[in-house]
């Protein structure tokens, strides 16, 4: 590989989260009965990756007596990672609209953490996971290929 410029790495598009239109669940229509659509943003890694680290949590194991287990000269924790509110908070912050952090919404939802805001505006199983799915979908965290291939595999297996 004879050109090794470094330019071909320095995109612009690379330094901004991009911004994508799906259609909404099927149950959330406007006045004319039309699908809202969802602004949906492509989280870059970076922050998907803070996030996930918000929900991680690590804690010294302790033996019976309540001592510190060691190994090799090292104290052993245990990480705990809370999947399901980091999931909803990626989801949260990937929404462009509707915006779950929107303090009218929040309002209207008496609700206090963003995380619970999926939960809240998409209160039924099928909005959640459609929402849920079209937010990973965008994020590349989940093949869309796969999940329909799972899918037509699950309804002929029942």
């Amino acid at each position: 590989m004879a050109n090794k410029n470094l330019k071909y790495f320095m995109r612009e598009e690379a330094k901004v989260e991009q911004v994508f239109t799906v259609p909404g669940p099927e149950s959330i229509r406007d006045e004319n009965g039309n699908v809202i659509n969802l602004e949906i943003k492509k989280l870059h890694n970076e922050t998907i990756t803070k996030i996930n680290n918000l929900y991680k949590s690590r804690t010294p194991l302790k033996d019976a007596k309540k001592g510190f287990i060691v190994q090799n000269g090292d104290v052993v924790f245990k990480t705990e990672k809370d999947n399901a509110r980091a999931t909803r908070h990626i989801i949260v912050e990937a929404l462009v609209y509707p915006d779950l952090k929107d303090k009218e919404l929040m309002k209207f939802f008496e609700c206090q953490d963003i995380t619970d805001m999926p939960l809240k505006v998409f209160p039924d199983n099928d909005e959640y996971g459609y929402v849920s799915k079209k937010v990973m979908e965008i994020l590349g965290l989940i093949d869309e290929e796969e999940t329909d291939k799972k899918e037509v595999e699950d309804a002929k297996n029942s």
